[in-house]
């Protein structure tokens, strides 16, 4: 992700991100974690693209973060949101961590494979189902248009209409 992307969805100005990277590049050590995209890499994107007025270019390189990267910037970062999003990072390698630790047997890996599968096939029951029942609804809506149409037709009078008003037309 882009640095303007993640300020944006921690809710600082991309300003501050960046002085917090700076501050803390020992953090971001490698390219596993932060790169700089180069000018090459920033033309061949739709944002690089020069626009006219003052103000409106990217003056900076941005700062391109890997999954890493993202993980590490949540904790460099002091907004509440950054805040939060370290915290669920935290609960997630708990979470991860018990998971590794509880050794299921093969039999249970298996049984949970089986109920997978059986919700899978289940879930694509239901979209077939529900693909086949839009089907019929556009059948149906394109046989009352046509029928609707037909009526149309058989309904039209033959003979002009008498004009409606105060005005009698001459009939000379």
């Amino acid at each position: 992700m882009l640095d303007f992307d993640l300020a944006d969805l921690y809710g600082i100005e991309n300003k501050y991100l960046k002085r917090s990277v700076r501050s803390n590049l020992d953090r971001f050590e490698g390219d596993d974690f932060m790169f700089v995209l180069t000018k090459d890499e920033l033309s061949r994107c739709s944002f690089g693209t020069l626009n006219k007025g003052r103000g409106s270019n990217i003056k900076y390189l941005p700062f391109a973060f890997t999954e890493l990267g993202v993980s590490m910037l949540s904790s460099v970062l002091n907004s509440k949101t950054a805040i939060r999003q370290n915290r669920n990072i935290m609960r997630a390698f708990v979470a991860m961590r018990q998971l590794v630790l509880n050794h299921y047997t093969p039999d249970e890996v298996k049984e949970l494979q089986n109920d997978v599968n059986k919700l899978r096939q289940f879930v694509d029951d239901i979209l077939a189902d529900q693909n086949e029942i839009n089907e019929d609804t556009r059948m149906e809506l394109h046989l009352l248009q046509e029928s609707l149409a037909e009526l149309q037709v058989k309904n039209k009078p033959n003979k002009p209409r008498k004009p409606i008003g105060f005005i009698q037309p001459d009939n000379d």
